[in-house]
């Protein structure tokens, strides 16, 4: 097991307490990037708003009607409505 100094053991903590946090920072800056984004790089948007939506347990269901849907309005209303802002 791989011992980490009393620093990074601090920056882990901190990680972890503010986790809820940085993934709702992280869907809304992809929230804007999927208003711009077209093609293939929408698509891989698609999958990380997946990730992070499911990090912060989102049900997958949930997940699957807002991805099948493809409408950056729609997700965006979505986010306002459910992601809570700290």
């Amino acid at each position: 097991m791989q011992e980490y100094t009393p620093y990074q053991e601090n920056i882990i903590k901190r990680y972890y307490e503010n986790r809820d946090s940085i993934m709702q920072q992280k869907i809304a800056d992809l929230t804007t990037d999927l208003f711009l984004a077209e093609g293939k790089k929408r698509t891989q948007i698609w999958k990380r708003i997946g990730a992070a939506l499911t990090q912060l347990g989102v049900p997958q269901e949930t997940i699957d009607d807002l991805t099948a849907a493809d409408d950056s309005a729609a997700f965006a209303e979505w986010v306002k409505a459910n992601v809570k802002a700290d």
